[in-house]
């Protein structure tokens, strides 16, 4: 039978190959790190390989409203999503996986949640009883998971036929209990036929011999059963493959068939772990369990497998080096999606990649004063790569490093791109050492300073952090009829881009600026915010103010990495 809320809803077609929404629901316990997200994501391609359409959930049981007030030292990038959603980065995990476009309401925070149920009762809503969380919290968990979980997300307007899950966190923590609650509940909601929980765990090898330990697995299963959710599937993380007898005594201790245990191991990349686990039978498994019919032949995965394949053959490629500087270099969660988008960049020249992170103060004689080996090295590795790339990022710290950077890449004819501070800064330092203003900057780093080349935009708050920025997809017209980046896109006439920035290059000055070289080659749609900047002359320093990583997809990578990889390469953009 399938339960539907009591909610508006646009129906499925009669083409789908469910009758129903299907929900699988992606749990985590032992620690946190073991890899959910690419478990959500890889069982979402299994899912839309069998014809089905495909969308994501993420829960995050922190307080925060979102992740835009995050540091990225604490919590990695920020995803910023169509609807200038500041979310958690799983859900890029799941737009690069799915092909799809996600909104804020996608991911499902303890902030929202309770603010949606204060809002409530302040208005009244409850009619006088006494708020609880059971069932009010709860209640709003389970209407949310499936208002969203009908929202179309692959640009095809039709209703999604299931929705992935994930629940941050490990179970037993405390500020996951009203979503394990809720989740309870929500199987009885939706109908437990449509509901497949999948637990994620830790299987670690101990001892000079390599010996798999179940006990962590065991313990954790324990507890999900004692909160009242029985996993139909358990996904064990390990170092190698599962053995059989390993599998036999997780089968035996946590109530899951021996072929429900699943091996996810350790891969040559994250794009095999998808057929890792349909090699396992795991599709087979939910199409049982969901009732859909799985096709005797499956395209997509089979596309999907030599994409994967064709990333482990690169391994013996000749290496392409892309600098990156910026002063998150330590964390690469922090710059996950310009990780990705390089990478599917390098996927399309046939070259391995190899990202060497400059720590932006250490190329600064200021601020790496006090360690000049730290110094010579992070020159050294500048002065050696192909190509560089400075990302995005907010505060003074680091920033006349990334300017130094800009400068060599200008003034040695070194492929070059600036993503949003990126672009930012090589205006800086054009206005400084081409224009010869003194002292140029933002505003941003030095309010005092007597050419402002970068400015705070009139329309942000200044009282606010949270939400505040310019956010989301905004178009952006080209203004030349040929130019570097318009190429790379295809001769379109806009672009739609994801933006996440509060200054802007200063409208006063660019006239200046562009009469010496430096064309705003596409700006907003009022004409006058620079959104895309080029070089004349230059074989590739290009400079956006939007962020094109989060749109990057491995089989179509985002144009302006694309062009940096080419221009490292070679290849003539």
């Amino acid at each position: 039978m399938c339960f539907r809320a009591n909610v508006e809803i646009q129906e499925s077609t009669a083409s789908n190959p469910v009758d129903c929404m299907k929900y699988v629901i992606v749990t985590g316990g032992v620690l946190s790190g073991l890899g959910k997200g690419v478990t959500a994501s890889s069982i979402g391609v299994l899912l839309k390989s069998a014809g089905l359409r495909v969308t994501a959930v993420k829960i995050d049981p922190y307080l925060n409203s979102d992740a835009g007030t995050m540091s990225p030292f604490e919590h990695g990038e920020v995803f910023v999503l169509d609807d200038g959603g500041e979310v958690d980065l799983d859900l890029g995990n799941y737009e690069r996986f799915l092909d799809v476009c996600l909104t804020s309401e996608n991911n499902i925070t303890t902030g929202k949640v309770y603010d949606n149920v204060i809002q409530k009762e302040r208005r009244g809503d409850y009619l006088g009883k006494t708020v609880q969380v059971i069932p009010h919290i709860t209640n709003e968990i389970q209407e949310w998971i499936e208002r969203v979980a009908h929202i179309p997300s692959d640009g095809n307007g039709k209703v999604p036929d299931a929705c992935v899950i994930e629940l941050g966190g490990t179970v037993g923590d405390i500020e996951s209990a009203p979503f394990i609650e809720a989740l309870r509940q929500f199987q009885f909601r939706v109908g437990q036929d449509n509901v497949c929980f999948v637990h994620v765990s830790l299987i670690p090898v101990m001892g000079p011999v390599g010996e798999q330990k179940t006990k962590p697995t065991q313990h954790t299963v324990k507890d999900l059963r004692g909160l009242g959710i029985n996993p139909h599937m358990l996904v064990c993380r390990s170092q190698s493959p599962l053995i059989d007898e390993t599998r036999q005594k997780v089968s035996a201790f946590c109530h899951v068939p021996p072929e429900a245990v699943i091996s996810a191991h350790d891969a040559s990349n994250i794009y095999q772990v998808p057929i890792m686990l349909d090699s396992q039978g795991v599709a087979g498994m939910l199409s049982e369990r969901l009732g859909f019919k799985l096709p005797s032949k499956r395209p997509m995965l089979e596309r999907w497998k030599v994409m994967a394949d064709h990333v482990d053959s690169l391994e013996d490629a000749k290496e392409v080096h892309i600098a990156t500087v910026g002063k998150y270099t330590g964390l690469s969660d922090s710059y996950l999606s310009v990780i990705k988008a390089l990478q599917h960049s390098s996927f399309k020249v046939n070259r391995k990649l190899v990202i060497d992170w400059i720590e932006s103060t250490e190329l600064d004689e200021e601020t790496a004063g006090t360690d000049p080996e730290a110094h010579a090295a992070a020159w050294e590795l500048l002065k050696a790569a192909d190509g560089i790339l400075v990302p995005g990022g907010f505060g003074i710290r680091g920033i006349e490093g990334k300017i130094k950077a800009a400068e060599y890449a200008r003034e040695n004819g070194v492929p070059f791109l600036g993503v949003c501070l990126g672009l930012q800064i090589a205006t800086i330092e054009f206005c400084r050492n081409v224009l010869g203003l003194e002292r140029a900057n933002s505003t941003e780093f030095d309010e005092d300073t007597p050419n402002p080349a970068v400015v705070f935009m009139p329309e942000i708050s200044k009282t606010h952090m949270g939400g505040t920025m310019r956010l989301g997809t905004k178009p952006t017209p080209f203004l030349l009829d040929d130019c570097k980046m318009r190429r790379l896109y295809g001769g379109v006439d806009y672009v739609n881009e994801r933006h996440r920035h509060r200054y802007e290059v200063n409208p006063e000055l660019i006239g200046q600026i562009e009469s010496a070289g430096l064309k705003y080659v596409g700006k907003d749609e009022t004409g006058e915010r620079c959104e895309i900047m080029e070089l004349e002359g230059h074989p590739y320093f290009v400079g956006t103010q939007y962020h094109p990583e989060f749109k990057s997809r491995p089989d179509k990578p985002s144009p302006p990495y694309l062009g940096l990889l080419k221009a490292s390469v070679g290849i003539e953009v």
